[in-house]
């Protein structure tokens, strides 16, 4: 079953840090990555989503291969493959896999300019060593379908983090 994790950062150089750390923590068999795309609420307040996945490029790329093959057959492989391409990227950039676009700019609207959320999709427990690398990470939760205690623990890592983040003296350090 897929879990959504919602965690909001000052800024988009904050998520898209936390956002590498789920790539990293796949590769090394982790988490069960579907789906990480950052939301940016600009100062004009519009939504920008950053995907993870680009399917207009990939839908481009899929489509002049099978252009060209098809092309090749009526003896017309460039028609082929421009006309693949473009019914390609056509279809990418209608394909909305993973989280809901619409679901995403609707939340992230809600965030003040010039923050972010990240919007995290897994297809797996967030276990103890995925707790440990996303300590030192701050962010607030604002929504996930984990369950009540599983939000707070990652909660908890999370504020942990800014806990340590601040000195221990404020005086010391004036």
């Amino acid at each position: 079953m897929s879990n959504l994790i919602v965690i909001v950062y000052p800024t988009e150089t904050q998520a898209e840090q936390v956002r590498l750390d789920f790539i990293k923590m796949q590769k090394e068999y982790l988490v069960s990555l579907e789906d990480a795309v950052i939301a940016v609420k600009k100062p004009d307040g519009k939504v920008k989503l950053l995907q993870m996945y680009d399917t207009t490029l990939s839908g481009a790329i899929s489509g002049a291969i099978w252009g060209t093959l098809i092309g090749l057959i009526f003896m017309m492989p460039i028609f082929g493959l421009v006309l693949g391409a473009g019914t390609g990227a056509v279809a990418g950039a209608l394909a909305d896999v993973g989280i809901n676009d619409d679901f995403m700019k609707k939340l992230a609207s809600s965030l003040t300019p010039g923050s972010s959320a990240l919007f995290v999709l897994v297809d797996s427990q967030i276990t103890d060593k995925v707790m440990a690398e996303l300590q030192g990470t701050g962010g607030q939760i604002i929504q996930t379908s984990l369950s009540t205690v599983d939000q707070e623990k990652l909660q908890k890592v999370l504020d942990e983090a800014r806990k340590t983040a601040q000195p221990a003296n404020p005086e010391a350090s004036a």
